[in-house]
């Protein structure tokens, strides 16, 4: 997870003061952007000014290799010491992973942290010289497990020095579903948060529906539009968000916890729920399921819609998504089973 200092970049406000307010800002690493529509503008620029200072706090203190909580978290892991965990939020990140890495069969895997850093991927600029691990020293790292976290109230403590807690995989998921709770506590009933491809909604845009639309992973353009019903997030995790690339081959940031590898096989998975942590976890853990095991994980982790991209940039798609995705062109499609 690439997080950089929260910097404001665009306001754009409509000419009607009870219409669309729009934000920008950047934070975990991408572009957030923040819509809300129906509450006048001194209300609107108050809660994106609260979400903001949110979405600093947890950058602060999820931050992965920067110095903050979840790095004295990691060293105290290291060094076999328990450890109190001061962030309500984090506390809870941690109970929630476990329960998803049990849901996913361990796909979902937030303690390999030193497995990411070994790939190269704890790092602002991923630039620099990038060199393949060896096997040796993939599979030192290949015995974490959630299951290694012990939590008795605000303590935390492992017994195994190996972990260590990289929520990448998790954090914008999770993000989004504080910041539209905080949006709905504001009296806000229709927005949307998106933080780079980390989406939640609630609400219409007037009387309509918010559209959304989700891009292909090769080249940008939009592939496919989705309609929200309600409160929803459409979460998509895919191999080109960060990526290393040596000699023609692509080696992505999401590694299966497996086998110590960067996943090959699909390129793209997007994934509804209205639970924003759940989606962005699962939307992870399918891109390391593959095409053999996706339905099985998928139904274990509840999610009803999901579209996968393989690289021969085939969609797969189970019949209750395809329901409600309307495509900009024809691609190859492949309906699948139902999901349970």
């Amino acid at each position: 997870m690439k997080i950089y200092k929260l910097i404001f970049l665009i306001i754009i406000l409509s000419s009607c003061s009870y219409q669309l307010h729009q934000q920008q800002l950047y934070v975990f690493g991408t572009l957030v952007e923040i819509k809300i529509w129906g509450v006048n503008e001194q209300v609107a620029n108050n809660a994106i000014n609260i979400i903001a200072k949110d979405f600093q706090t947890m950058h602060d203190n999820w931050h992965p290799w920067h110095e903050g909580q979840l790095t004295s978290l990691n060293k105290a892991i290291a060094n076999g010491k328990s450890w109190t965990v001061q962030d309500p939020s984090l506390l809870s990140i941690l109970k929630q992973s476990q329960q998803l890495y049990n849901q996913s069969d361990g796909l979902f895997n937030p303690a390999i942290g030193r497995l990411i850093s070994l790939w190269g991927f704890h790092s602002d600029d991923l630039s620099t010289n990038f060199t393949v691990p060896s096997k040796p020293e993939i599979t030192k790292l290949l015995t974490p497990s959630m299951n290694d976290i012990y939590i008795n109230g605000q303590q935390i403590a492992s017994r195994n020095p190996i972990v260590q807690l990289d929520f990448g995989a998790f954090a914008k998921g999770y993000a989004i579903d504080l910041a539209i709770k905080k949006l709905q506590q504001l009296g806000i009933n229709n927005a949307i948060v998106n933080a780079g491809g980390n989406l939640k909604a609630i609400g219409k845009k007037g009387e309509q529906p918010w559209l959304i639309g989700v891009r292909h992973p090769r080249n940008g353009r939009i592939l496919a539009a989705i309609t929200v019903q309600g409160e929803e997030s459409i979460i998509t995790s895919g191999d080109y968000e960060r990526f290393h690339e040596l000699d023609g081959k692509r080696y992505s940031h999401i590694i299966d916890p497996r086998n110590g590898q960067p996943t090959k096989e699909l390129i793209s998975v997007t994934v509804i729920h209205k639970n924003g942590a759940v989606a962005d976890a699962a939307s992870t853990a399918l891109m390391i399921a593959g095409l053999k095991n996706w339905h099985k994980i998928a139904s274990q982790m509840g999610i009803k819609y999901a579209i996968l991209i393989d690289t021969n940039k085939t969609i797969y798609l189970n019949p209750a998504m395809r329901e409600r995705v309307k495509f900009q062109s024809t691609p190859k499609i492949v309906i699948t089973d139902k999901l349970k």
